[in-house]
């Protein structure tokens, strides 16, 4: 049994209730370990598996109206509850056998000892029961069966009528129910996963209180040392029409979930901030879509790209794959290492400013999307930079992360021109994919041999399959060599530096000046405590050098630098809106990179962020400096010895495809029919992602 520390000194009516459920002769389903939770939830086990109610705010009430052959047991009971929808006018045996088993089958958070008590509803009117049905039902485990009184012309067996609001929607599932004399509340349940691999800050549900906020569940498992995360019944979803229905999503916490407090990895951060009033725009388009949010994720603090050894209020989100000891890199590390660790968890949102999306999933194995520049509203985000910062997804399954993309990605949301500085953003749906890859020399070959040997096999399949050529090009001596802002062979390192001014003057209004002014006052002029990286670089912030008017001034030459590179590297034409795509790699390399600095000073290890020799910009930055879009796509592993467990261990390889500003659609359908192919596939969570 999981020990949770997280719960209040136990109230009188929860000690009542559990006696209740203990002792109650009418009840066989043992719930041990029946608590109330910081917010007067109910948590408890069946079966070993713990799980959680919200019981402050019921989902359903049910009005009991008429009580069959057995009379309720008095007072107020407390059950494990299974809502049952059927659209037969004659519900059968042998369609509750089909029904229940697709539940077992097909769902992580329903058990059998949901059915201790049962509500039948139906889509048609004047439904009945056959004899056999309600055999069936007892030699299930169902003690109490509730049959809808507008649904169903009669009952029997034993049952007793009951009805539910006609205004709401009442899905099928599990609940866990509070049964009076006359009233069934449903309450919502969750399986509690405990995240042994400490990659979310919290796990969360909605409150249910009617003013669409979230609640942070407060528990923990002392013997993992891990948040527990409410996970709630696929089955919920099953007649949900939205396109996100029951997506399990977890959010990097440096979004605004309302109701929730934003930490952006600060503890000094959130001692200066409120909890949120509102919902990021980008995550209630989520929720709107159907996605249920299950967890705030770790971030390297104020999504910095700080490596593991360097964060200093949190510890570093652990890896999954390999030895266990690989890096997450930064800064969406909770999210790519959860995505590889944990089947329960379908999708995870990040922000992407320099590299925090695509690294995290290169070194996870995972598939991961820095959008085209102003693709999606970051209007409740936490801002590094507001001319760069870019939110994405990252997921195990190519096919399914394309379709949760576009229908995340909508235009209503995009960006203005006064927020990118960049030219409108057009985005076509088509199959008109880039008749070229774009090799650029430089950056190749990977530094691992059996790597680049996986890498060169998926470029020659994607060729064939795509009818595509392959050009080989130096992208760097291009963009040395071409006067992009002026006619002086500069306008790189321009470009490079008017990024970090973009970011140094987006950070210092957004988090250093409100942080660095509000601690001084409340803290007799005190300096606030943050990591090493923002430490020196807010004590050594010049004013003189990085302000409005530099900003200003950079944003001018990023439009420039992203109308030239369109023009003259990454082309529209008539047949398609990205002439090229431009493969690179934004990883390691196939090297094994490790949370330990020391492990990856040796000659089979790297640090991450190691550019070639003959590149004059790192893969990581080409998107971020031109607005372009960059996906990660795992594509193999490669084996190395590790020095942690002493034995070999598998490491992922990755590639990165470039596209044009805008052609996001086209390459998330070129993924699918690569997919669809079989030159690319869904990675699995654990050691190994192949």
């Amino acid at each position: 049994m999981i020990n949770m520390r997280w719960w209040k000194q136990i109230s009188i009516e929860a000690l009542a209730l559990a006696l209740v459920v203990q002792t109650s002769r009418a009840s066989t389903v043992a719930l041990r370990d029946l608590r109330t939770t910081t917010d007067k939830d109910i948590a408890y086990e069946l079966g070993h598996i713990s799980y959680l109610a919200n019981a402050k705010y019921p989902r359903h009430t049910l009005k009991i109206t008429g009580l069959g052959d057995k009379d309720p047991s008095p007072g107020v009971t407390f059950k494990p509850f299974t809502v049952i929808v059927t659209n037969e006018s004659v519900v059968t045996a042998d369609s509750l056998n089909a029904t229940i088993s697709s539940y077992l089958t097909e769902d992580d958070v329903f058990a059998k000892a949901f059915l201790n008590s049962v509500y039948l509803t139906s889509s048609v009117t004047n439904a009945s029961l056959d004899a056999n049905a309600f055999t069936y039902l007892e030699s299930a485990g169902v003690e109490t069966t509730y049959l809808d009184s507008n649904r169903f012309k009669s009952h029997g067996g034993g049952s007793r009528s009951a009805q539910h609001d006609s205004g709401t929607t009442l899905a099928p599932g599990p609940y866990t129910a509070t049964i009076s004399r006359d009233t069934v509340s449903l309450l919502d349940t969750y399986r509690l996963y405990p995240d042994k691999y400490r990659d979310f800050i919290t796990g969360i549900y909605p409150s249910n209180d009617g003013t669409d906020s979230f609640t942070a569940l407060e528990s923990m498992s002392s013997r993992l040392w891990s948040p527990m995360i409410p996970v709630p019944s696929r089955i919920h979803s099953w007649g949900d029409p939205r396109p996100l229905a029951g997506q399990r999503v977890a959010v990097k916490d440096l979004f605004d979930i309302k109701g929730l407090q934003t930490s952006a990895g600060s503890q000094a951060w959130i001692e200066i901030t409120p909890v949120a009033n509102k919902t990021a725009l980008a995550i209630q388009r989520l929720v709107d879509l159907g996605a249920v949010l299950v967890g705030k994720q770790k971030l390297a603090q104020f999504a910095s790209g700080a490596n593991p050894w360097d964060w200093t209020d949190n510890q570093a989100p652990f890896n999954p794959r390999g030895d266990g000891y690989l890096t997450c890199a930064a800064s969406s590390s909770g999210g790519g290492c959860s995505i590889a660790a944990y089947d329960w968890l379908d999708m995870a949102i990040g922000s992407d400013t320099g590299v925090s999306l695509r690294r995290p999933a290169a070194v996870s194995g995972t598939f991961a999307n820095r959008p085209s520049q102003g693709m999606i509203s970051l209007e409740g985000m936490l801002a590094q930079n507001w001319a760069q910062d870019t939110a994405g997804i990252l997921a195990r399954d190519p096919v399914k992360w394309a379709k949760f993309a576009k229908a995340w990605y909508t235009p209503e949301l995009h960006q203005s021109e006064s927020i990118t500085g960049l030219s409108p953003l057009s985005v076509p749906d088509t199959m008109a994919f880039p008749s070229q890859i774009l090799y650029p020399d430089e950056q190749f070959p990977l530094a691992n041999p059996a790597a680049q040997q996986i890498l060169e096999n998926v470029i020659t399949n994607m060729a064939k399959v795509l009818n595509m050529t392959v050009k080989h090009t130096n992208l760097s001596a291009t963009l040395i060599d071409a006067p992009i802002l002026s006619d002086q062979k500069d306008s790189l390192d321009r470009l490079l530096i008017g990024s970090s001014t973009l970011t140094l003057w987006s950070s210092h209004i957004a988090v250093a000046n409100p942080l660095l002014s509000t601690w001084a006052t409340h803290h007799e002029g005190r300096f606030p405590p943050v990591d090493p990286q923002w430490r020196k670089e807010w004590s050594q912030f010049d004013s003189s050098t990085t302000n409005q008017t530099a900003y200003d001034q950079a944003l001018r030459d990023k439009r420039k630098g992203v109308d030239w590179f369109e023009k003259n590297v990454l082309r529209e034409t008539p047949q398609s809106c990205s002439e090229s795509v431009l493969i690179c790699d934004i990883g390691t390399g196939g090297l094994p990179s490790f949370r330990e600095k020391a492990l990856n000073e040796g000659p089979n290890a790297t640090f991450l962020g190691m550019m070639p020799d003959g590149a004059a910009i790192p893969c990581s930055l080409i998107c971020p400096i031109f607005g372009c879009a960059d996906f990660t796509i795992p594509v193999g592993q490669v084996p190395y010895q590790s020095p942690v467990s002493k034995v070999t261990e598998q490491y992922p390889v990755t590639m990165n495809l470039i596209v044009r500003r805008g052609c996001d659609f086209v390459l998330f359908n070129m993924v699918e029919q690569l997919a669809k192919a079989g030159v690319i596939r869904a990675v699995k969570t654990g050691k190994a992602a192949f």
